[in-house]
């Protein structure tokens, strides 16, 4: 809730005022005016002054507010008003406006700016940004997308969302990946440190240490992660990883490892480590829908919260960094809750594949 402005007159303007008030030839209007700015003068509240001149206190706000900014020539004056045509002529403008963004685009960029589309349409900048505004629309912003072309889309959907909500008994589910080009950046100058009033900050360049590579297995039931770090990420250290999960878990459970369709997890020798060793189970999640693997969001929180503004001086200093995130995590880890229904994101890939389809045949 905005503070309503505090009113103190000049000796002037309360002669004037108090004139207005009493004065039988001053117009009704003018006279109510000058009765809230002197109760306002006097401390009065806004919610005081309304049923004490039977008038409603947004009527007492406004001529409140606009004497705090313009003074007596903003209570003498009326605002000049609109005409029906002029209405209908600002309701066309913001159309064309709207129609102009939306269905058209400058011959010599890939979207408007208010200046360039103000040219185009004959208005003022700031007219177009008032109706881009009110429309909700930013074209210097855009989102990326891509909508899965899997065939088995939804038998892959209803295969992962079903461990997510309904795990097997006696299993554990696992969604596991590989976090690729984690680089080793030092910055080339000291951070200045956080202070009140300013962020902290850091330099724009860095100096490449080296990389390494995160393999990681989100644990659907209580949150903890299996990880390690490796200088590649071919088929032999996703071999390598398979068995760490077969040591660090328990031999009685079942395991449902929840992956993506990258080559090395599909590699012959994978494979056949994968015959021999009965109780991992893999589940692949459709093309071009790492959305749908919760390791991945895990895969932000370590990013933001360690890497992305982290000092490394050599590959060795991330790795520490990396596992003792991990070592923390582990210790008060909280599962995250899968809320989506298989027939609804099914359905919403539906209505995105038909819009693109008939966007094409236009």
């Amino acid at each position: 809730m905005h503070a309503a402005p505090n009113i103190v007159l000049t000796e002037d303007e309360r002669i004037r005022l108090q004139r207005l008030s009493k004065r039988k030839t001053t117009q009704v209007r003018l006279a109510l005016r000058a009765k809230i700015i002197l109760k306002a003068a006097e401390g009065m509240l806004n919610q005081e002054i309304a049923p004490a001149l039977s008038i409603n206190a947004n009527t007492v706000s406004r001529w409140r507010a606009r004497f705090a900014r313009e003074r007596l020539p903003g209570i003498l004056k009326d605002r000049p008003r609109v005409s029906r045509a002029q209405r209908q002529r600002s309701v066309e403008t913001a159309q064309r406006i709207v129609a102009a963004t939306t269905q058209e685009k400058p011959k010599d960029a890939t979207h408007w700016s208010t200046r360039s589309l103000a040219k185009h349409v004959g208005v003022s900048d700031s007219t177009v940004q008032r109706v881009w505004s009110a429309a909700g629309l930013k074209p210097h912003m855009v989102k990326t997308f891509k909508v899965s072309n899997d065939p088995n889309f939804a038998e892959k959907v209803i295969d992962v969302v079903g461990l997510y909500t309904n795990p097997p008994e006696n299993a554990l589910v696992l969604c596991a990946d590989e976090k690729t080009q984690i680089q080793a950046l030092d910055r080339t100058q000291k951070s200045l440190p956080l202070y009140p009033g300013r962020c902290g900050t850091m330099t724009h360049d860095y100096k490449r240490n080296g990389t390494t590579t995160l393999f990681a297995a989100y644990n659907v039931l209580n949150g903890t992660v299996i990880g390690t770090c490796m200088q590649k990420h071919r088929h032999q250290e996703w071999l390598k990883f398979l068995r760490q999960i077969d040591r660090e878990t328990p031999k009685g459970k079942q395991l449902h490892l929840i992956v993506d369709n990258y080559s090395t997890h599909k590699h012959e020798k994978v494979q056949k480590w994968l015959k021999r060793h009965k109780r991992f189970h893999i589940h692949f999640t459709p093309t071009s829908s790492s959305w749908l693997n919760l390791v991945e969001r895990w895969f932000r929180e370590i990013t933001t919260k360690r890497i992305r503004r982290g000092t490394f001086r050599s590959v060795q200093e991330v790795i520490d960094a990396i596992m003792q995130f991990i070592e923390s995590h582990n210790k008060s880890s909280k599962p995250y809750l899968w809320k989506a229904k298989a027939d609804d994101i099914i359905e919403k890939v539906k209505r995105a594949r038909a819009k693109l389809e008939k966007l094409q045949s236009e």
